[in-house]
């Protein structure tokens, strides 16, 4: 295993780190803003990490470039979606969370 295997390794593991918080995220928050910002920001950064490993797999600058376009599309998507579920959320007066006081103070 050459030291190019390695880094690509320890990015995919990176990379599948992220996505768990994001998953751990979407299950623990409360609300479904502090959900979605959970996945957008933490699954964008897992991907990044995906995609870097891959970049350092590839054979050829094309097949790189490709990658990182995958990536340029993914985090647009992914900026664009989180917006209108947030939106839709917010115009169908879906309340944010908050916390309740859990007695006299």
């Amino acid at each position: 295993m050459n030291v190019r295997d390695l880094l690509s390794v320890m990015l995919l593991s990176a990379g599948a780190f992220f996505f768990l918080a994001g998953t751990v995220g979407l299950l623990r928050f409360p609300d479904v803003y502090t959900r979605q910002h959970a996945l957008t920001k933490v699954d964008n950064l897992g991907l990044g990490f995906v995609v870097l490993a891959l970049v350092l797999q590839a054979n050829s600058a094309a097949e790189a470039l490709k990658l990182a376009l995958i990536w340029g599309l993914a985090l647009a998507a992914s900026a664009t979606i989180s917006y209108l579920i947030a939106h839709s959320a917010f115009e169908n007066d879906v309340p944010p969370w908050q916390r309740t006081p859990r007695g006299p103070q």
